[in-house]
């Protein structure tokens, strides 16, 4: 990559998340390959929110203008953290997990969609260049790090409120 981009990052992980949301909803009646793909799906989305917590959303924080953004987000991002997990407890080809999935569905997607309609272009408005090549290199470092963590952590362990 010639120059890091925290938004072009987070947009990219948007749209393959997208594309395993697909994946997902088309899989019918096949538990296993559900909770295979499911499992992928959620160690990206865990290691995708907890990297943009640690580099954008804990810049927008520090930012008035941009406080009330990021507090927002970082909500949304415990509102799915526990739908996953109650997913987890469910078996994966039952009509209870696929209503499940459809509503975790509609909250992420609505939120990524904010995220890069809103979110995104207010904080480009804030924040100079150097700092956003700044978070993109947190990122893209944490990234990695988090996916391990995620894998060891399963959704809905994080207690906040």
């Amino acid at each position: 990559m010639a120059t890091a981009d925290i938004y072009a990052d987070l947009k990219r992980d948007h749209d393959k998340q997208r594309e395993m949301l697909k994946e997902l909803a088309e899989l019918k009646g096949d538990g296993a390959k559900r909770k295979k793909l499911f499992e992928a799906f959620r160690i990206e989305i865990q290691s995708h929110a907890a990297a943009e917590e640690e580099s954008l959303y804990a810049t927008m924080l520090g930012e008035p203008e941009l406080r009330d953004d990021a507090r927002h987000s970082v909500s949304e991002h415990k509102e799915v953290d526990d739908l996953l997990g109650e997913m987890m407890d469910l078996d994966f080809a039952s009509d209870e997990w696929e209503s499940k999935f459809f509503h975790m569905r509609h909250r992420y997607e609505h939120h990524i969609d904010e995220e890069e309609e809103e979110m995104f272009p207010a904080a480009e408005k804030e924040l100079d260049d150097a700092t956003e090549q700044k978070l993109a290199e947190i990122y893209e470092e944490r990234k990695p790090i988090e996916a391990k963590e995620a894998k060891a952590n399963p959704p809905g362990a994080d207690e906040r409120d």
